[in-house]
Parts: C-alpha cells; structure tokens; sequence
C-alpha cells in the first residue's frame, strides 16, 4: 500500500470527524446558553478555546459575539477548523483516493460537502441552526455507516478507523479541560442546581448522556462523568476506547512496535490516575499529558508510515 494513500485515508477519517465533532460543540452551546439564567453569561469563547483558535479568531474578528463565531465555526473557509474547512479537505483527500474507497462514499462525501455550503449561512439564525448542524452529523455518520459496511476492511480501513479514533481523543480532552474550568466559577449558592446542567453538556457535547445514565444510575457528579469519559473501555467516545482502537488497528499494520508502546504507556497513565482527588489545575495538568501523548502518537504514525 502506498504511503501517500495510507495518508489520504487516514486524514480523510479525522477531518470527517473534525467537522462532526464542531458541529456537536455549536449545537450543544446554544442550547446550554438558553438553558442556563441570564446572570450566568458563558458566552462563545469556550468554543474558541476548546479547538485553540482563540488567537486566530481574534486576527479575523473583533468581536466574540454568537454571529461571528458561528460564522467562524461553520462557514469561514480562513478558518481550516470550521465546519466546511474540514468538510472540504475531507473531499480533497477522499477525491485522490476514489479507487481505494467506495465510490458511493465518495459521491456522500461530496454531496455533504456541496449541500453543506449551500445552507451555511442558515446556521447564522438560531431557527435554522438546529437543522443545519444535525444535517453534518447525520452526513458524517451515515459516511462512517457506508464506509463499515461497503469498504475492505484492509490496510487502508485501519488507517481509516486510526484517524477517526485519534481525533475524537483529542476532542473529547478538550472538551473536558475547557467545559470544566468554566463550570460556573465562584458561582453563588442559588445558582448551585445549574452546575448539573453544565455537566450534562459536557456529556451531550460528545453524545455520552444516555450512555452515562446507563452506567450510572445516580446523580450526575464530577468524578462520575470524568471517569466515564476518560477511563470507560465501552464507550466509542471514551478517551480510554479510542486509544483501544487505535492498538487494535495497529495489530494488523507492520512495523508497529513503537507506536504500540506509546500507546501502552498512555493507557497505564490513564487507567492508574484517580479523577475522584483531582482539582481543576491538576485535571488541566493531567489533560495535557493526556494530549501531548495524543501528539506524540499520531507523529510517530506519521514518520513511520507516511
């Protein structure tokens, strides 16, 4: 299999989920801001900071405003993080690579991005948001639903499935590093009950909420949701799983001793941490390892296949 091949699929996959992935965060925003007392004002900037483009947005915009960065999130082509931006590298690599995948998840693929940038402005309005985003996610899905089902599954489908699982590990830390340390600072005693619904967006922001409640049958609490999605080895969106994935993927590619230790050590880490003792700047600290191993192995997949 050509490297340049392996390349194009693997980035295929993660830029798909890229844009799956924002569309959640903007989708559950809106909602927790209407959730949420009118006191308490979170604003926008999260969604900055979750994908680290506050400094870009900022070169672009001046102001952070629910207007521009919803334009910055879904349209703004500058932006190569917004939702079309990925949509549209996802069509360029799955375009170089039609012969290796199936020519209806190519025609998907390009009909989401076409239909996607026709409607994008409609994501400006909150009436019309709702609509627009879930159209992303469904596409997104129903691309990942063809690609199981018609694809080989060879060489090329676990780099696919490599990608996919590589970004949604890096999505889901930062959800939780940005979700928690804005979970309503210094908030006064009457406004407490509204901590439970900032938790219950960090778990709807990755699709986690019914799966949670499941497990759980309790209260929702801190050290619960963050074990859930750090630690579960069930869940799809689970960092521990996605790492799971990304091993067992490996196991049928040559040459993948070093990048399995990688992700051995990265799992140890994962599995020894007590979540339960962790306050909010030993969380950040722990997240951070958590990304740089996340870094570290999606590098050393790319120098030695790439």
């Amino acid at each position: 299999m050509l490297s340049r091949v392996a390349n194009r699929v693997y980035w295929m996959a993660r830029y798909l989920e890229r844009a799956e992935n924002t569309a959640r965060l903007v989708n559950v925003n809106t909602h927790l801001l209407l959730d949420l007392p009118k006191k308490i004002r979170l604003g926008w900037e999260p969604i900055l900071d979750i994908t680290s483009l506050r400094d870009y947005f900022y070169e672009l915009y001046e102001e952070v405003d629910e207007r521009n960065v919803i334009r910055f999130m879904v349209s703004d082509t500058r932006n190569p993080d917004s939702i079309l931006g990925s949509l549209n590298m996802a069509r360029e690599n799955s375009r170089t690579i039609r012969d290796i995948i199936p020519r209806e998840a190519w025609e998907q693929v390009n009909t989401l991005y076409l239909t996607s940038k026709t409607h994008s402005r409609s994501a400006v309005t909150q009436r019309h948001r709702y609509d627009y985003l879930r159209s992303v996610i469904l596409g997104v899905q129903t691309i990942s639903g063809m690609l199981a089902g018609t694809m080989t599954h060879d060489e090329a489908y676990e780099f696919l499935r490599m990608g996919r699982n590589l970004e949604r590990a890096d999505m889901t830390t930062r959800i939780i590093d940005v979700r928690s340390a804005s979970l309503l600072p210094d908030m006064p005693e009457e406004l407490t009950p509204f901590a439970n619904i900032q938790w219950v967006s960090v778990l709807k922001s990755l699709t986690a909420y019914q799966m949670y409640r499941r497990k759980i049958r309790q209260r929702i609490r801190r050290a619960d949701v963050l074990a859930f999605l750090l630690q579960e080895e069930h869940f799809p969106r689970s960092f521990y799983h996605t790492l799971c994935q990304v091993n067992a993927c490996l196991d049928n590619l040559p040459r993948n001793g070093k990048i399995m230790q990688l992700i051995a050590q990265l799992q140890k880490k994962l599995l020894r941490a007590n979540l339960e003792k962790f306050n909010q700047d030993k969380l950040h600290d722990f997240i951070d390892e958590l990304q740089l191993g996340v870094i570290k192995i999606n590098d050393t997949i790319s120098k030695n296949y790439f």
